[in-house]
């Protein structure tokens, strides 16, 4: 059966992207084997799988490659149907992919605040930054436990990174954005987020992030990529 073929996951240990695949394979309870890529030397296997954005994720699936994380989570979910991940009902299932896709589209707003050269870069992106998170608080799961309800679902997985990534985010910057008096609920769901055993099992350590994203910032800020 095609669900019972071999799964391997390409990734790296300090990718969000990564994590939130992790996490779907273990809610469905899906045996893969994962193989960690050295983003510098990327492996013959990662280049002939990815060939056009040649990164990770990438999931291999009976020896086919799937690309991009929100890709994957959807192959996932229709190949393994069971423990859903997305709603049910025709409506709820559009409004969740709504907000995934809201996520991929602002996502990118983070990392202007983190790759920022000047001071009014700087606050600009803040603001963008934190714009984003009260559209959450507003609009997400609010007083619910998840955002897809009592159980957790590809939305939350897709906004997971919040929860771990956002506190070295954070620190590495030197902002806060993320704060409990000004957006409690999205607070309390990051929390419940970060004390499932899923992620506590699987997301890098704070120390070893942090040190991650310092490296990468200094090394854009000294040589940023020339763009035409």
């Amino acid at each position: 059966m095609e669900e019972d073929k071999e799964v391997k996951l390409h990734g790296s240990w300090a990718s969000p992207f990564v994590q939130k695949v992790k996490w779907a394979l273990q809610l469905k309870q899906i045996k893969y084997d994962y193989v960690e890529e050295d983003l510098s030397n990327k492996s013959d296997s990662l280049l002939q799988y990815n060939p056009v954005y040649k990164k990770v994720p990438v999931l291999v699936h009976g020896g086919n490659p799937i690309s991009e994380s929100t890709v994957i989570l959807e192959y996932i979910e229709q190949v393994w149907p069971h423990n859903p991940l997305l709603p049910q009902h025709p409506y709820e299932r559009a409004i969740a992919r709504f907000w995934i896709q809201f996520g991929e589209q602002k996502g990118l707003t983070f990392f202007a605040l983190m790759f920022a050269k000047t001071h009014d870069e700087q606050e600009k992106a803040k603001k963008n930054a934190i714009e984003v998170l009260k559209t959450l608080e507003e609009e997400g799961p609010g007083d619910k436990i998840f955002f897809n309800g009592d159980s957790i679902g590809l939305v939350d997985l897709s906004f997971g990174w919040i929860s771990y990534f956002l506190e070295a985010f954070e620190e590495t910057v030197g902002v806060k954005l993320l704060e409990p008096s000004i957006l409690p609920r999205l607070h309390a769901w990051a929390q419940r987020f970060k004390e499932l055993p899923i992620v506590k099992e699987n997301h890098p350590s704070h120390e070893k992030l942090v040190a991650h994203l310092r490296r990468s910032r200094e090394k854009f800020l000294k040589n940023p990529p020339i763009i035409f």
